[in-house]
């Protein structure tokens, strides 16, 4: 499980380090990552390992393709996915592709977020970092929380 926030810097080449502590899990993980869109923020991509992501895949895929939405988040998800490895310094190239769309420059954050890493642009992070959740956005489910 993945947890924590690290600010990194994408190096000319557009690389990031993986933190020194999420490196162990990566590589019994396969060491095999895959890159795409979060499509549910601006300004952000999901890291996944190999295994989670072949499950997100598949449910997604699975989702029928006549309706608009679906299509949307599979063409964010399995269609913009980017195989990548962590080289000998535990970095992975981020496509410039999805560095370019989410605004991803040379300073980000990078989150664990359980099962994924988020990869923030620097100015996403702040702005969502600086929002509140007002009380009439608490769901049920955050009622039953013990915080």
């Amino acid at each position: 499980m993945f947890q924590g926030e690290a600010a990194v810097t994408l190096d000319d080449k557009g690389r990031v380090s993986i933190p020194a502590a999420h490196r162990a899990p990566v590589a019994e993980g396969g060491n095999r990552l895959v890159v795409t869109y979060n499509p549910f923020e601006h300004g952000c991509l999901w890291i996944f390992l190999q295994d989670e992501w072949e499950r997100v895949r598949d449910e997604v895929v699975a989702l029928p393709s006549v309706k608009a939405t679906h299509r949307n988040l599979q063409m964010k998800l399995v269609g913009a996915a980017a195989h990548v490895e962590p080289d000998g310094n535990g970095r992975i190239q981020i496509p410039a592709s999805q560095r370019n769309a989410t605004g991803i420059e040379k300073r980000a954050v990078l989150l664990g977020m359980g099962n994924k890493f988020e990869l923030w642009s620097e100015q996403a992070h702040l702005a969502k970092i600086r929002e509140t959740i007002g009380e009439d956005q608490i769901t049920e489910e955050m009622l039953e929380l013990r915080l």
